[in-house]
């Protein structure tokens, strides 16, 4: 596990997983967006036009950036078949997962008897994703999700009000994660996800810099060309 914040842990691996360049197939899914507004209460109110701007503006950017992963990294065919809704499933597990290991693994006051440190990192989707035919022939699945709340004027008034009073209230929510899992086993191998991310995905600057942040440190990647990244 590397740490990458002090008491907060944002990227993991399971113990000797490693991958070299030129060596796997990789799937990347259709990544699970989110975007909409913070309203005062701090309610979550879905915007659609933000949605389909940000789901544009990431997929622009997934598909320069799937080319310098260091291994064959491609598109999740989309199609009307019977998996569709299975394979929807299981994104939403990878993120229910990816929560999780958040929660009770990358935040030390939370963890878990069962996974501390000296545990390893031992999380899962399940074995049934081998079963699906649409994924056959890859090695692992790329599954990205993000998730954006911008705080309402009346949020960030409520906000002012707090800091006046000495309470702490908080205005947006900005997290994402990227992970890849092990198709023959089901097993998440590797794991990046932040609850504070950087870059407005609204525009193609802000989607640019979230996918970066996204794919920090993912495996298999040249050093080189990681090293060069801002």
């Amino acid at each position: 596990m590397s740490v990458t914040a002090i008491g907060q842990e944002k990227t993991g691996n399971k113990e000797g997983f490693a991958l070299k360049p030129g060596t796997v197939k990789i799937i990347l899914m259709r990544p699970i967006i989110g975007v909409g507004e913070q309203s005062t209460g701090g309610l979550y109110e879905p915007n659609a036009d933000w949605t389909t701007q940000a789901r544009g503006h990431l997929g622009t950017a997934l598909s320069e950036a799937q080319t310098q992963l260091g291994n064959q990294v491609m598109q999740y065919e989309e199609s009307a078949g019977p998996e569709g809704p299975l394979v929807t499933q299981y994104s939403q597990l990878f993120n229910a997962v990816a929560d999780s290991v958040i929660e009770y693994q990358f935040f030390p006051g939370n963890r878990l008897p069962t996974k501390k440190r000296d545990k390893g990192f031992e999380w899962a989707v399940g074995p049934g994703i081998a079963e699906l035919k649409s994924l056959e022939g890859a090695d692992y699945a790329l599954f990205i999700s993000t998730h954006d709340e911008y705080g309402s004027t009346g949020r960030k008034m409520l906000q002012i009000v707090g800091m006046l009073g000495g309470i702490g209230v908080t205005s947006g929510v900005h997290q994402g994660y990227a992970g890849l899992v092990d198709l023959k086993t089901g097993e998440l191998v590797w794991l990046n996800a932040d609850r504070q991310m950087g870059g407005d995905v609204r525009t193609p600057e802000g989607a640019q810099k979230r996918v970066r942040q996204l794919l920090e440190g993912f495996p298999g990647k040249p050093v080189a060309l990681a090293a060069a990244q801002p």
